[in-house]
């Protein structure tokens, strides 16, 4: 299983865990699971047309998902995935 990061904002969506475990052969599978495991996270995740939001920031190991293959990026058992949201400020 790999196991994803959840920044704390996101947290109390996660039932407060840090950490998610989640299985998938590739990342949007393992993000569809997360977001069947806690339902309050998919619309943070996830814009009505099922895309990734342009604000959520999805890393697997040290790499952007977005400069790899997105969410058909493969997914090994012994990867870190990890949600950084996007922070804006005056």
């Amino acid at each position: 299983m790999a196991t994803l990061r959840v920044p704390t904002p996101l947290r109390p969506y996660a039932g407060g865990q840090s950490e998610v475990k989640v299985q998938g052969g590739t990342v949007g599978e393992a993000l569809a699971e997360v977001t069947r495991q806690h339902s309050a996270l998919q619309p943070h995740l996830f814009a009505p047309d099922g895309q990734l939001r342009p604000y959520v920031n999805l890393f697997l190991n040290d790499e952007d998902v977005r400069d790899l293959q997105g969410l058909e990026t493969p997914l090994e058992d012994s990867d870190r995935l990890m949600l950084i949201p996007s922070i804006a400020g005056g």
